[in-house]
């Protein structure tokens, strides 16, 4: 293959994967520019521009990359995550699978486009998973995918559009807890993990986008005995009786959701009740797929 790449870039993924003989093999490629044919007496010289990836020594043990052969590359460039949020959200959205019935029925607002990579970053920093084999990007893609999906299930059993929301982000611990790695966490504990830095994802989101102070309604209504029942399976028109029903609530729901769809309307409420949860404003009994929220 590489006598066909003269005058080209080849590309090697994941170079410890090699076996060493191999490696040795391209000592002469990165010294002297050309190859040669075992058991020939030939060489033949070579232009090509030699690429390869890897992952920190440190980190894998699968193999590494030989002492000599790493002399005779020119560069080492070490990447590194998106180190924004909106970058982390570009790169899922653009990665991420399509299928037209989903596109057509779901609507994924930002604020939980948000939560999912806030989620992602605060894992990077957590001390129970081990920062050695990191958190990739594909955490954030495989929990965005798995959103829609459950979004979608929703849209199929009531026949209309929906938005992911809060109720749903339960299922992305199907879709995260094998590409994480734990640091020394009881067997068993793991899922307890995940939805520790899951909550903070959603509290560090509702603190930036959302001044709890507007949500004052909110806090009296369900402190005068208002009792707010949410879950996976609640259609649209549920959530609409219920903001309706609370002076200034609608107008407030708009503006965090960025649209007046019932369906995003009805995920900007359950984003503002667990808000009000885990600021301990209000209560919350969890139950399989939702939960009653109540006064203190």
């Amino acid at each position: 293959m590489i006598p066909r790449s003269h005058r080209s870039i080849f590309c090697i993924n994941e170079l410890p994967d090699l076996a060493e003989r191999i490696q040795v093999s391209l000592f002469n490629l990165l010294q002297e520019r050309d190859i040669q044919i075992k058991g020939h007496q030939i060489r033949l010289p070579l232009d090509l521009f030699l690429v390869a990836t890897a992952n920190p020594e440190d980190y894998t043990n699968r193999g590494r990359i030989i002492t000599p052969l790493k002399d005779r590359y020119g560069a080492q460039i070490r990447t590194h995550y998106p180190e924004t949020l909106d970058q982390e959200i570009r790169i899922a959205e653009q990665e991420r699978r399509r299928f037209r019935d989903i596109e057509d029925n779901v609507y994924v607002p930002q604020f939980m486009k948000i939560v999912l990579a806030t989620f992602t970053q605060l894992a990077r920093k957590s001390p129970d998973i081990n920062q050695r084999s990191g958190v990739s990007l594909r955490v954030t893609i495989s929990n965005y995918e798995t959103l829609l999906a459950q979004t979608f299930r929703r849209c199929i059993q009531l026949g209309e559009k929906s938005s992911p929301r809060i109720c749903d982000l339960e299922y992305i611990l199907s879709s995260t807890a094998g590409k994480l790695e734990l640091e020394t966490v009881e067997e068993g504990k793991e899922s307890e993990v995940i939805f520790s830095i899951l909550e903070r994802a959603v509290l560090n989101t509702f603190a930036e986008l959302i001044d709890k102070d507007r949500l004052s309604s909110v806090v009296e209504s369900i402190g005068n005995g208002l009792i707010i029942e949410i879950g996976t399976n609640r259609p649209n028109i549920h959530y609409t009786n219920i903001y309706e029903s609370i002076g200034g609530l609608e107008n407030t729901l708009a503006s965090i959701g960025g649209s007046r769809e019932p369906e995003v309307m009805s995920s900007a409420l359950e984003f503002v009740l667990e808000g009000l949860l885990l600021n301990r404003l209000i209560n919350k009994n969890s139950h399989g797929g939702g939960g009653i929220y109540k006064g203190n």
